[in-house]
């Protein structure tokens, strides 16, 4: 893949030490065009975040999060049975631990990775993880959109295009589990799943609770639902609505 490299995009300076560098080029060699460049948007859209939040961060260590965020989607990466993001993680501690680097700052990257689509628990996170987290929801679905400048906004996108993303991020989210989708139960990425597969029964968590093999399994019951729920259409992704970019 042949990509042009940036030094400085928006005012943020993007990380040539040789960890940083040693891990663009696994994103170059392994990834596709398409994740470099969400990769990219995704650690300055972080950083801007950060500079307009005045959190303290290791620049270093989210740019490699960021660079290994999404590996966790291509073949090179991908396990048999783990979520992506967790192949990714994996991935991403391995190849630190290669540099030496120390195991609290091991353990930071993986939680970046791992956690960085589990909403209501990121942003809670030590900084390197939330804010990894506000880069991810601002690229993929347009959250916090509004907090940066068009300017900043425009000038990512030029040096890093997205190249009709909204269309094309969600059969990449699916090409990366589409052979181990039960590895979305609980999470965000099930409805991925039901987006591109006709009918797809999701493994619902009720039902596991009320067929489990648990001490009361000898004793009969009723279940009475006293107020219907209502859920939004499954077929739906919010990815689709919620984005404010093009």
């Amino acid at each position: 893949m042949s990509v042009h490299r940036m030094k400085e995009v928006a005012g943020i300076i993007i990380p040539d030490s040789k960890i940083a560098t040693e891990a663009t080029e696994l994103l170059l060699e392994h990834g596709t065009e398409f994740i470099y460049n969400h990769s990219l948007r995704v650690f300055l859209f972080s950083s801007l975040n950060a500079k307009r939040e005045n959190k303290i961060h290791d620049t270093e260590l989210l740019y490699v999060a960021s660079v290994f965020h999404d590996l966790g989607l291509v073949s090179h990466y991908s396990s048999p049975d783990l979520r992506f993001e967790v192949d990714g993680a994996n991935a991403a501690r391995d190849f630190l631990k290669g540099h030496g680097i120390a195991q609290d700052k091991l353990q930071l990257v993986w939680d970046t990775i791992a956690l960085h689509t589990t909403i209501g628990i990121a942003e809670h996170k030590e900084n390197e993880v939330a804010l990894m987290y506000s880069g991810v929801g601002l690229d993929v679905m347009g959250e916090g959109y509004e907090n940066l400048s068009k300017e900043h906004r425009e000038e990512i996108v030029r040096a890093f295009p997205r190249n009709d993303f909204k269309k094309k991020i969600i059969p990449t989210f699916f090409g990366g589990f589409e052979h181990k989708t039960e590895t979305t139960f609980g999470n965000i990425k099930a409805d991925v799943c039901a987006f591109m597969i006709p009918n797809f029964q999701r493994k619902n968590f009720c039902d596991c609770i009320l067929h489990s093999h648990g001490l009361n399994k000898q004793n009969k019951f009723t279940l009475t639902v006293t107020q219907p729920c209502t859920f939004s259409d499954a077929q739906g992704c919010c990815i689709l609505f919620i984005s404010s970019f093009q």
